[in-house]
């Protein structure tokens, strides 16, 4: 007799995986799916050259939620986040450098090595940032109100609406402006110095193919401050043993509460039969029945190869076709014999800046032509990088006295002008992105032990991030909260009956968080 689970879930990545084990802990039979040979989706460690491993597409703690984490006992099933001492540094070549502190007083003394003027101003943006960031994590853990819900819905509305009348009048004009306004016109109200607005400025870019001077990146640099999970607020992490560590964790604790997971099982259609999902096929043929299917995939994936569209309402169908996913990302993992010798900060071993976050964009207008050049040539010739090296905070990854980085660059354009194709540009772009790095590290070159390259195909094809998009869907006005994937589907309810989307591409959105996972499971128990 065929076995009808409760629940199937189709891809373990983060989302999920917490998604099943909120199910499974509230009882119900789930089956996790995943196309790959390992659970995690985009949040994995992989050995990428002999002896160096490193997480291989997101790389850092910064939104995980600290619900999720305690949900779920995480750190009960091996997870361990150890702080970055120092959350960002700027080189700034021959200006010197910045350094980006979470502590209040040192982050002042640090500007005001700059400008005494923007030091001045800095604990003002803070707190200005701190409230209206307030607001956006008070919703995190919420399915937004639903578009055409009825009385319930309206009343939903009513009570979001209030936590924002809470607001000073003045916080209320400033949440309406970091909703529309761009990162660079946002900044610029409490900053003058090119160096302070690019290292706030690059948060408002991060996972978007935009300039900062763009409206709406003002939104994405809120967007990354929601985390909670290390005190005090702007503190960053990393998982020992990598992001993998934390998926791995994840999979314990479902599997713990009795969820079964799968691997290598590519699924190939969501089985609908009378207007309701009622399993999913797969590669080899083999159907899984279920009450329910919830798909952790990027809605486009979802409904453009895996659900017929004779299933959906032709509009529904248009909307995620226009859904917008186009991230600007590249992807680099590189094997070091010795760390980088910064020209503005010499020495190569083990410094507080190597520790952190290495932003290597000097302005706002080294973005704007960064982001100018993918636009016009298909990639920047002296990209935005962001340099991890999580060696120097953990020894599992690399052999003693060697070190790994991640790079995370931008801007990377998913569609090549002239036709062209990234798989015979993925080394002439990495070859700008190394040139990029060496310019403010000159040993950076020499010390390449082996390198893992992955443009915004390889993100597409290996992981499911349609247009490389790290957030599932970009984070624009028209594709957040309750509009989110689409405008009457926010509450992780699709179109077809017994169809929910858990993924980033649902509410609140991309980044490692569990969020959406958690909302979604919420969701499915109320209906079941």
């Amino acid at each position: 007799m065929t076995k009808i689970y409760d629940v199937v879930v189709i891809g373990g990545g983060h989302n999920g995986l917490v998604c099943a084990a909120y199910l499974a802990k509230a009882g119900r039979s789930v089956k996790v799916l995943e196309r790959r040979s390992v659970v995690g989706g985009a949040a994995i460690t992989e050995e990428f050259h002999p002896g160096f491993r490193n997480s291989v597409c997101s790389y850092t703690v910064s939104l995980l939620n600290r619900k999720v984490v305690d949900d779920l006992r995480l750190y009960d099933f091996g997870l361990q986040i150890v702080p970055r001492p120092l959350a960002n540094f700027m080189p700034l070549g021959e200006s010197g450098y910045l350094k980006s502190f979470a502590d209040r007083d040192h982050m002042v003394a640090e500007i005001s090595r700059h400008s005494t003027t923007d030091a001045a101003r800095w604990s003002d943006y803070q707190q200005t940032l701190s409230r209206l960031a307030a607001v956006l994590k008070s919703l995190i853990l919420e399915t937004p109100p639903n578009a055409g819900g009825g009385f319930g819905e309206l009343w939903k509305t009513w009570k979001t609406a209030s936590r924002f009348r809470k607001l000073s009048l003045e916080d209320q004009r400033n949440f309406a402006d970091i909703m529309t306004m761009s990162a660079a016109d946002f900044l610029g109200r409490w900053f003058r110095h090119d160096a302070v607005l690019a290292l706030y400025g690059f948060d408002g870019i991060v996972g978007t193919l935009a300039s900062p001077f763009s409206p709406g990146t003002a939104y994405v640099l809120l967007h990354h401050c929601f985390g909670d999970l290390l005190e005090p607020a702007g503190t960053w992490g990393h998982a020992i043993g990598g992001m993998g560590a934390i998926t791995q964790a994840m999979a314990k604790s479902a599997e713990t509460a009795g969820a079964e997971i799968e691997v290598s099982v590519p699924v190939v259609e969501v089985l609908v039969r009378d207007g309701r999902s009622y399993g999913v096929r797969l590669a080899n043929g083999r159907e899984i029945r279920a009450r329910a299917v919830v798909a952790n995939v990027n809605p486009k994936l979802l409904f453009g190869q895996l659900v017929e569209a004779a299933h959906l309402p032709p509009e529904f169908a248009t909307r995620i076709q226009n859904f917008k996913c186009r991230s600007g990302t590249f992807r680099m993992n590189v094997a070091l014999s010795e760390l980088p010798d910064f020209s503005c900060l010499p020495g190569r071993e083990r410094q507080e800046h190597h520790q952190s976050g290495i932003i290597m964009a000097p302005s706002l207008d080294y973005m704007e032509q960064a982001y100018r050049d993918a636009i016009d040539h298909g990639w920047s010739r002296r990209p935005v990088v962001e340099m991890l090296i999580p060696s120097t905070l953990d020894d599992t990854l690399a052999p003693v006295g060697k070190h790994v980085a991640s790079l995370f660059c931008q801007h990377f354009n998913p569609t090549l002008p002239d036709g062209r194709s990234w798989d015979t540009c993925r080394q002439q772009a990495a070859e700008s992105i190394l040139d990029t790095v060496s310019e403010f590290a000159p040993n950076f070159r020499q010390s390449i032990i082996a390198t893992q390259i992955l443009s915004p195909l390889d993100l597409e094809r290996d992981f499911g991030l349609v247009g490389g998009d790290i957030f599932h869907g970009s984070l624009d006005l028209n594709q957040i909260f309750s509009a989110r994937p689409v405008l009457g589907h926010a509450a992780y309810r699709m179109p077809v009956a017994g169809l929910y989307l858990c993924g980033s591409g649902a509410h609140p959105g991309g980044g490692v968080t569990g969020a959406p996972g958690h909302n979604a499971a919420h969701e499915i128990l109320k209906d079941q």
